[in-house]
């Protein structure tokens, strides 16, 4: 190596191609740089005409052991790690053959798309799990003093114009941005295998069911790739930003279809709330298999309800609740038709911060394109659910499995002497997929399919309840039908028959809630008081 930064040999061994070949070239036409190289990686350098020194010959030690040992040797490692400004270590490199590397250009085996496969095999795993790539890259970014290390393709070009501009060197700031990325990628690998590794042997052990939403890995790591920043947090004096988990945790936390992830078509970007509010209303439509809609605001569902076709469970869901419909995020768990589009732009005259649903027809996306501020989301699917979900607290993390509705209602029971009819029933378990969305305490009145009454967050669950009966009766009158027919959901037991009171003077015909209160009994007498029907499930939805 000539002066600081100046490459003079480079080792080139890596998985995806992508622009290897215009890169090795511009370094030997351009810079006069020689090439060493391995495997795979020499025989498509050699096909496209650039000369190649092969890395046993470099090393004077054969490929062996179907090729996991050819460059851990102190050939390669020597000519990474000497530092170039000690006497003692230039003599040493002299005293044993060892030549100077200059560049390191390596990316690994591809681990996370092999585990990431359904029919994997354990040693197929293994076999994907390079040692070479890494060991070079840490010992060549560890002396990124002298050595430059490459470990992704989109750095090609900046490097090649920067060796033109100081003379087929690189700068020191240069080196150390490269190295830093280097041990970016190497974590985010280590953690990749840890977490397969770890699962796969918990699953041996039967201590995991991955279809087991009560089960938890007892080791998993996770690695977060800045997506963008954004303007600012909850609050405008907050700074912010968006992360995507890497796939080591993606495979375990996040759902087929998630909210990063999914493409934006159109409009401003995102805000931090706007994420909250749009991750809410996303998780609550994926709850129904019928065609549905949920219109979220401040993480509550103002309005929801379920049709034959999203247009008509739009018109439904928004006249639950018009005036905090203003604003608020539409979710759709179908294909977007121009007839939705037409129904919240211009008849309703709405104004949406983000609109996200699977797909838009091609006439509904032109509509959209009128309002150009929009943020219109397509996630490619509704299916399936995350499995895991965060939150963070000063010193650490709280993970849980994600609450979704899944209990089989052929177990509920129904305690009180009055059974809901088919009707009653249907509506009730419409509002039990919705009040699992509302903040606790929770209380949703329903009728014929769509919240119509919401009663989030109170201290007391009585306040809950009075606040759901009058959103609801206000609904009725907005709609002009009759304020009967209520069923009332609680996300949580009743402690006291007053609930229930309060909900029987509104007009509610029937109740589902988990139960379990050492009061039930209370609320059961309060029930046949007033010719309720009510429904344990067994199953609580809090929501904090």
């Amino acid at each position: 190596m000539g002066s600081e930064g100046r490459i003079e040999r480079a080792l080139i061994s890596v998985t995806d191609k992508t622009g290897i070949v215009e890169f090795a070239h511009a370094l030997v036409e351009n810079f006069g740089v020689e090439v060493i190289s391995t495997g795979g990686t020499a025989k498509v350098l050699e096909e496209a005409g650039i000369p190649v020194t092969p890395i046993e010959e470099f090393t004077g030690f054969p490929e062996m052991m179907d090729g996991r040992v050819k460059t851990l040797h102190p050939k390669v490692h020597g000519g990474l790690l000497a530092r170039r400004d000690s006497k003692k270590h230039m003599a040493e490199a002299e005293e044993h053959g060892i030549q100077m590397i200059d560049l390191v250009c390596v990316n690994l085996y591809e681990f996370e798309k092999t585990v990431a496969q359904p029919d994997v095999t354990f040693e197929d795993a293994i076999e994907h799990i390079d040692i070479g790539g890494p060991s070079m890259l840490r010992s060549a970014a560890k002396n990124n003093d002298s050595v430059t290390v490459v470990c992704d393709p989109a750095d090609y070009d900046a490097i090649l114009e920067e060796m033109h501009v100081h003379g087929g060197a690189t700068t020191k700031n240069t080196r150390r941005r490269l190295a830093a990325k280097v041990y970016t990628r190497t974590a985010a690998y280590d953690t990749a295998i840890s977490m397969w590794l770890n699962t796969y042997l918990e699953l041996q052990d039967e201590a995991i069911d991955p279809d087991d939403p009560f089960d938890i890995p007892s080791v998993f790591g996770m690695q977060l790739t800045k997506v963008q920043d954004l303007r600012y947090g909850e609050n405008p004096h907050q700074t912010a930003a968006v992360f995507r988990f890497g796939s080591d945790f993606e495979q375990l936390g996040s759902s087929p279809n998630p909210l990063v992830g999914a493409e934006q078509i159109q409009g401003k970007e995102l805000s931090y709330n706007n994420f909250l509010d749009a991750d809410a209303a996303w998780n609550a439509v994926r709850e129904f298999d019928e065609p549905a809609v949920v219109i979220l605001k401040h993480q509550n569902p103002c309005g929801s309800a379920v049709a034959d076709d999203v247009t008509t469970a739009y018109d439904r869901a928004f006249a639950c609740d018009p005036k905090s419909a203003f604003g608020g995020i539409i979710a759709v768990n179908r294909e977007v038709p121009l007839s939705l589009v037409e129904h919240f732009a211009d008849v309703n005259k709405q104004f949406v911060e983000v609109l996200i649903a699977p797909s838009y027809t091609p006439e509904a996306l032109e509509r959209l394109s009128r309002r150009q501020n929009l943020r219109v989301l397509a996630t490619g699917g509704a299916e399936g659910h995350a499995k895991l979900e965060l939150r963070s607290v000063d010193g650490g993390m709280l993970v849980q499995c994600v609450d979704t509705v899944d209990e089989d209602p052929s177990e509920f029971t129904c305690p009180t002497s009055r059974k809901p009819t088919d009707q009653e029933m249907r509506d009730l378990l419409f509002a039990w997929n919705v009040v699992k969305t509302v903040k606790s305490n929770a209380i949703l009145v329903a009728k014929d399919q769509a919240g119509i009454g919401m009663g989030p967050g109170q201290p007391n669950r009585v306040d809950s309840a009075l606040l759901a009966c009058e959103r609801a009766e206000d609904a009725c009158e907005r709609m002009g039908v009759e304020p009967t027919g209520f069923v009332a959901a609680s996300d949580a037991f009743f402690p006291f028959r007053d609930n229930v009171d309060v909900l029987a003077e509104h007009g509610v015909t029937a109740i589902i809630q988990p139960g379990g209160s050492v009061r039930d009994d209370e609320s059961i007498k309060a029930c046949d008081d007033h010719d309720i029907a009510m429904i344990f499930t067994g199953t609580r939805h809090f929501r904090h």
